[in-house]
């Protein structure tokens, strides 16, 4: 009688092992399963965000590229001010730097 209640005993702890098994495969199932739910999850955030900032981009670039003739006229209008202003500054002082040069060519030091 002792035999059966070992076996039976046995038969016990062989059934809570399998038990146990099943629910550790359940978990761990369930937890892949929240794992790729959770990735898909992230990829379509992640998609939508890309999306967002890509349509921000193009906004900002068709304001900006729509300024740019108006920005090219004022840097042309500037550049040909400042190309005056150094050719008069050139003509005021030409004068004296070519007497300048003259008078150290000239002179003969010994």
């Amino acid at each position: 009688m002792e035999a059966n209640r070992g076996q039976g005993g046995i038969q016990q702890l062989l059934a809570a092992e399998q038990e146990a098994q099943h629910i550790v495969n359940s978990a761990r199932n369930a937890k892949m399963a929240r794992l790729k739910q959770a990735k898909e999850e992230a990829e379509k955030e992640i998609a939508e965000y890309r999306a967002q900032v890509e349509k921000e981009f193009q906004r900002k670039l068709a304001e900006s590229s729509g300024d740019s003739g108006a920005n090219v006229k004022r840097l042309e209008q500037e550049t040909d001010s400042k190309i005056q202003h150094l050719k008069n500054e050139a003509a005021r002082i030409s004068d004296d730097v070519v007497q300048m040069l003259l008078k150290h060519v000239t002179t003969v030091k010994n």
